[in-house]
Order: C-alpha cells, then structure tokens, then sequence
C-alpha cells in the first residue's frame, strides 16, 4: 500500500507545529508528486506508484544516485529520507520545467551537454544500468503478466543483438547516468538545466545518455550531431553512430515499460499508445538504409 500525504508530513518531526499546505502536480508517469509548503518553504515529495518494481525500479539504488546526483551539483537534494516507504523528500527546484520545444530551441544541445558532464563526472552510482538485460527482464514480466507487446517484437530480438555486439567491440568506460531523460526532467532554475527523477538511474554508457536525450527530445540530424560535438568535441561516425544506436535501444526498452504500465499502472494516461509509437521509431530505425553503417562505424576507432 502507498503511504498518503498526510502520513508523509506527519512523520518529518521539523514540520510538526508548522502550517503546512501540499498541492498535487501533474505529470509523473509512475509516481504522485506533490509541492509542499511548510512554514512558506516549498519542498518537492514523491510517493511510489503501486507495482513499481516490476517496472524494475530498486529504491535504494534511486535514493543513493539522488543523493550522489546532488553531490555533482546537477540533482536535487535530499533533505529527508523514509525508506520503510520509500519516500523522499527533496529541495524543491524553482525554475521553469522543460518540455520538447523548450529544448529544441538554439543552444540547448551545448546546456544539455553541460549538465551531462557534470552529472557523469561526479560520484559513481550504486549499480550499474544495462538496457539490453533490462528489456530482456521486461519480457520476462510480459510473459509472466500477459502483457500485450506491440506484434513483431520477438522477430526484432536478433537485430538487438547485432547492435549489442557491435557497441562491445569498443566499449567506452561507464558514468554516472540518469537513463530516462524525458524532457520534463530536465528543470532551467535560471543557470544550468538541473537533472531530475533517477528511479532508472545507473552507471552506463555515456552514449545511451545522450542518444536516449536525442529520442525524447524529437532531435532531428543536426541537433544530434550538435549535442554530440558540444559534449565530446566532436561529432565523428564512430560516436554519432554509438548515439544512433542507443536512440533505438532506448526505444526498444521503454517499448516494453510503456506495455507494462498500460497493463498495471492506474494513471491517466495512453501508455499503449506511447508503446505502439516508440516500437516504430526504433522499427523504422532498424529497417532504414543507415543501421548497418551504423553497426559498422561504432566499431571502429574513435
């Protein structure tokens, strides 16, 4: 069972004796997230969805990478912990909160960039994040769950493959990343773009970072090959290519969270069409003329 909101400020004793007020914000595809006053000092909670961890979130590991997240001087602070109900409490971000447009305007990329180094130098993350093993434990949930998967979807497992072969060949060292970059965490508080929501949080690829980025945020060639330069100096083939391919994996996994939540989740919201929508973009991706370039450029030399 979720803890209410009540129960939450009841149990932080600073807050006891103070006015309190809490108002619920739109957005979250997992969780319920609420803007709370307390004495006229807003703070931002987030309570769990129901089943979240079949969608593979492990709360310890997004509380340690928050905190870790703060520390590099991107992610919010976390002023209390309740770990029996896996709640948080977090500084309450003021500034204006992202959308696709917002960060498609010019000189986003080289923003973007810069909060992702600074969030991939700063300090490790408890565990590491693979989206290859994570679309394969999401299928295992399908089946046990009889969760409907857009058609087509086994027949694709063998092209994942190739695109994992070929990313090992040259693997590039693991940082610290956020994996699921939607545009509305990415938060503008008037100096750099913060960095929020790590519940998929992990150390990966650098390249899955900024390639999941590209896929959520509509990036078109040029935009890409931007956030790419701005970020290693360069927008080679090689790099460019390990990008293309992240965008697809990135579509291939949360293809199989959005069928999950469209069967568990109790949110408003059309996660099946979102499933069916992000299958053909990575289809459409497997299928163009550039993927076996781009197979063939991730593996060579840098």
């Amino acid at each position: 069972m979720t803890i209410a909101i009540e129960e939450v400020v009841q149990k932080i004793d600073d807050w006891q004796g103070k006015p309190v007020h809490f108002q619920l914000l739109s957005g979250g595809l997992t969780n319920t997230n609420y803007r709370v006053e307390v004495d006229g000092q807003p703070f931002f909670i987030r309570i769990p969805g129901a089943k979240t961890e079949l969608l593979a979130i492990d709360r310890a590991n997004e509380y340690h990478n928050t905190y870790a997240a703060a520390q590099a001087g991107v992610g919010p602070k976390v002023l209390y912990h309740l770990p029996e109900h896996n709640v948080m409490v977090l500084e309450f971000i003021l500034g204006k909160t992202m959308s696709i447009q917002s960060l498609n305007e010019p000189g986003m990329p080289e923003r973007i960039a810069r909060s992702l180094r600074m969030l991939h130098a700063g300090p490790r993350f408890l565990t590491d994040f693979n989206m290859f093993r994570l679309t394969e434990y999401y299928l295992d949930i399908c089946s046990q769950y009889e969760v409907r998967i857009p058609g087509g979807y086994a027949e694709r497992m063998p092209a994942v493959q190739r695109i994992e072969e070929a990313l090992a060949v040259r693997p590039l060292p693991t940082v610290p990343c956020n994996n699921d970059l939607l545009a509305e965490n990415y938060m503008d508080d008037g100096q750099m773009l913060r960095l929020i929501d790590f519940e998929y949080s992990g150390n990966n690829d650098p390249c899955f970072e900024l390639g999941n980025t590209c896929q959520e945020l509509q990036y078109d060639e040029a935009r890409i090959a931007e956030l790419c330069r701005a970020y290693f100096g360069t927008a080679s083939p090689t790099r460019l290519a390990r990008m293309k391919l992240n965008m697809i994996m990135s579509d291939v996994g949360w293809t199989l969270w959005a069928a999950i939540q469209a069967k568990i989740s109790k949110i408003d919201f059309d996660f099946w069409g979102w499933a069916i929508e992000r299958w053909g973009r990575a289809v459409a991706k497997m299928d163009s003329v550039e993927f076996p370039r781009w197979l063939e450029h991730v593996q060579q030399a840098a």
